[in-house]
Formats: structure tokens, sequence, C-alpha cells
């Protein structure tokens, strides 16, 4: 059980303020990390590349991204949560403005590069600062809002970026983040409090952010490569070697470390420990959903982008309405029912997108992924509550470090899961590009892969998360 700590006193109405304020700039990252994809073949005519070759704007960017998260921690107790984030602010729109001049492509890579390194602050800080201004009774409605941008940023994105690139120039996908950015910087300089834990002490674990930063490219790398055809197939299997490597060079080397950049003991509590482990199962599956849909409406249905764009809204839509819902229904039925049941609700409408035909008319697939949204948002909620719910406040940046970097890797693993099942379905079946039916089975299988999480929430006590969502004092009032 978690030590009586002081609680920061904070008005509901402030609390939602801060809450939308974070998640707007993390929607600001997340949305431009799916524009870009779209926007990658005129891209590619204005550089007089080969498309092929445009990939590495993504890759580039993600690997920035996973070098520089595990230091996040580190960085902001030196510096102030406050700080750091709005100085992530500023350098994520600085990396924008450099993209949208690039007049090359290695210049769109070296702006890439400056944009991840803004991200990586950006998402675990954004949280701690979050979570280090509110009481733990407020976790769940603040949370709820930090959900936004991971499920409707890839949704928005792909129509976003393709009415962009229609209408505008794609210099465009990154202006846009422009204004965000100074209205963002604004708002936490006015409305963020500068609120300071104690600092973990010690210096920069300098050798252990080299292995980490090593494992997580590496990893990456290969695992956006693997089965894409993007690079020899050597090349693919030496990175995860090398990934490999730098894991054990790391883990080698955390056992010695006071204060590892990423500090693993965290997992010797039960609730963040459930929240890494099923909700990184969870993660998966709802990473492939951006990935294959779109391509099943356009490719397999023969949407236009705009169409397919106003169809996947619906899961949107649905997410945003789980919003006033979520602190209800967990102090109604507590975490882990809510975390077993509803799971296993968001596993089966991920796996009803296998059923769908193409003369289903719009409003049913609305309907569906409308559902789908809804109980995956919810989903995401618990689970990004219930992970800080028994952390010590000491250790939350330490916390919020080794949730990002697993979330990072979880929700590119599922890009990996959808894009392989599609390409091994493919050669099964013998066709020579992915039909409806490979799209069936793909979602079919990330379907089942979100579905093992429910197991492992069953695991996790009945009671739970229940100093933040409420619940034993609801079910003591109706005895």
């Amino acid at each position: 059980m978690v030590e009586p700590e002081a609680e920061p006193e904070v008005s509901p109405g402030h609390m939602r303020l801060m809450a939308v304020i974070i998640a707007t700039a993390l929607f600001m990252q997340n949305l431009d990390s799916t524009v870009i994809a779209t926007a990658l073949p005129a891209m590619a005519r204005s550089f007089h590349a080969v498309p092929l070759h445009m990939s590495v704007a993504l890759t580039s960017y993600l690997i920035s991204l996973s070098v520089f998260i595990p230091a996040s921690g580190w960085v902001a107790d030196h510096f102030g949560a406050r700080q750091v984030f709005r100085g992530a602010i500023i350098i994520f729109t600085v990396g924008s403005v450099l993209c949208g001049v690039a007049s090359g492509l290695g210049w769109l890579v070296a702006a890439r590069i400056v944009q991840g390194l803004g991200g990586a602050m950006m998402l675990p800080v954004g949280r701690l600062l979050l979570l280090r201004s509110i009481s733990r009774r407020q976790m769940v409605a603040a949370m709820s809002w930090l959900t936004m941008p991971a499920l409707v940023g890839p949704i928005l994105g792909p129509p976003l970026g393709g009415f962009i690139v229609s209408y505008f120039s794609w210099r465009w996908v990154f202006d846009i983040n422009v204004p965000i950015g100074i209205i963002g910087v604004a708002a936490v300089s006015m409305f963020i409090p500068d609120v300071r834990e104690a600092d973990r002490g010690g210096r920069l674990d300098l050798l252990g952010l080299v292995f980490s930063g090593l494992a997580m490219a590496f990893l990456m790398l290969g695992f956006e490569t693997v089965g894409r055809k993007l690079l020899p197939v050597g090349w693919t299997a030496a990175a995860f070697a090398a990934g490999a490597g730098a894991c054990l060079a790391y883990a080698l080397h955390a056992r010695r470390m006071e204060h590892p950049v990423l500090d693993f003991s965290l997992l010797a509590i039960p609730t963040f420990a459930n929240s890494i482990l099923a909700g990184s199962l969870f993660r998966i599956a709802v990473g492939a959903l951006p990935f294959l849909l779109p391509l099943m409406l356009q490719l397999a249905f023969g949407y236009s982008p705009l169409q397919s764009g106003f169809v996947t809204f619906a899961s949107a839509a649905g997410a945003l309405l789980m919003k006033p819902a979520a602190q209800p229904l967990l102090e109604r039925f507590g975490f882990r029912t809510v975390l077993i049941w509803n799971g296993v609700l968001a596993a089966a409408m991920m796996g009803v997108c296998a059923s769908f035909q193409r003369d289903w008319p719009s409003l049913l697939l609305d309907a569906i992924l409308f559902t789908g949204g809804f109980f995956r948002s919810l989903q995401f909620t618990a689970f990004n509550t219930i992970a800080y719910g028994d952390v010590p406040r000491p250790r939350m940046s330490a916390a919020t470090t080794l949730y990002a970097t697993a979330q990072q890797l979880t929700l590119t693993l599922g890009i990996v899961v959808g894009a392989f099942t599609l390409e091994v379905s493919a050669r099964l079946q013998g066709h020579e590009t992915a039909m409806k039916s490979d799209y069936a089975i793909a979602f079919i299988i990330v379907s089942a892969v979100a579905m093992l999480a429910a197991p492992l929430c069953a695991r996790l006590p009945r009671n739970a998360g229940e100093a933040l969502s409420g619940h034993r004092a609801a079910t003591e009032a109706k005895a």
C-alpha cells in the first residue's frame, strides 16, 4: 500500500484546464507523426528522391524519440518539469519550421531528429507535470483527457494530410504546428504551476543512456523495417541483434546503478507492472488499427482518402464521448472489473472489423467504430491512471520515463504486427497484394493479442486503485 503523502489541492476546473493544455501539446506531436505519412509521395517529388527512401523521414523521428525518452525523467528532475515541457514544445515547433523549409532529404532528416528531441520530452514530462499538480483522486478525470492524443491523432492524421497535400503544399503539414506551439507555450506559462519534487539526486547515467538509446534505436529500426522490404533482411536481423545486445548491456549496467535512466525496480509495484505488461499487449493491438483500417478502406474497398477519413473519424468521436463516463464507470465497477471486461469488449470490437464488407452502409461502419473507440479510450484511461496509483510521488519521474518508453515500443510494434500479418496472409493465399480476406485475418490476430491482456488484469486485487476511483467508498455507501 502507498504511504500517506501530501496531496496538491487543485480545483476541478483548473485540473481540467491543465489536462487540456498538456493534451493539446501531445495531440500536436501525435498528429504530426501520422499526417506526414500521407505527404511522403509529394515530398519525394519535391526533393527528386525515390519515394521508398522517404521512409527515413519517419524512422529518423522515431529513433530520435526513442533515444531521448530515457533521459526525460532526469532532465525534468534537474531543470523542473514545467520548464522542460515548455522547452520541449519550443524545440518541437522549431523542428517543425525547419522541416517546412527543408530543401532536401538530408535537411529534412536532421529537422526530424530535432522534432524527435522535443517529442521525447513532451510525452513523459507532460504526463509527469500533470501528475505532480493534481491529487490521486483527480487522476482518472485528468488521464481521460491524456488518452485523446493516442486515439484521435492517428485517426485524423491521414485525411488531414491528404487534404493539405491535395489543396495546398506538403510544407503546410509542418506549418500547422507553429500556431499550436506558440499557443501551447503561452498557455503553459500562464496556467501550469511550477510544481517540483525533491531531486532524485546523482548525475545523469550517461553510460546507461547510451546503452538504452542504442537498444531503443536498433529495436525501433528493426521493428520499422521487418517484413516491409525497406532494408535487406540481413540488416534488419543485425538491427535486432544489436538491440538485444544493447539491452543485455544495459541490464548488467543498471544493476550497479542507484539511479538508472530506466528503473525496472518499479515493476515490483503490482499495478504499475500490470499497466506495463497487460497495457503493452493492448497497445500493440491498438497501434495496428490506424495502419490496417485506412488501408483496407482505400485499397480493398476503393474508398478515397477523404471518405476513409470520415469513416475512421467515428472512432475518435467515440473516444471523446468516453471522457465524462470514465470516472462514474470506474467508481461503479472498480479498475479490475473495468480492465477485464471492458478490455474484452474493446478487443472484440477490433475483431468485428474483420467482418466489414464493401457494400455495408457507412453508418453501420461508423456505429461499430464509434463503439470500439469508446471502449478503447476507457481502457487506455484505466491503464494510464492505475499505472501511477501506487507509485510514490518522488518516483513519478522514473515511472513516467519507463512507461513512455514501453508505450513507444509497443505502439510501433503494433504497426509491425499488422504489416507482418498482412504480408504472411497474402503470401499463404497466393495474393500479389493484400485482399479483404488478408485484412480480416490481420484484424482477428490483433484482436487476439488485445484479448491476452484480460487474464493478466484478472491477477489484480479487487481493491486495486480504490484511492483513485472511489470504488470502495461507493460500495460501502450502498451497504
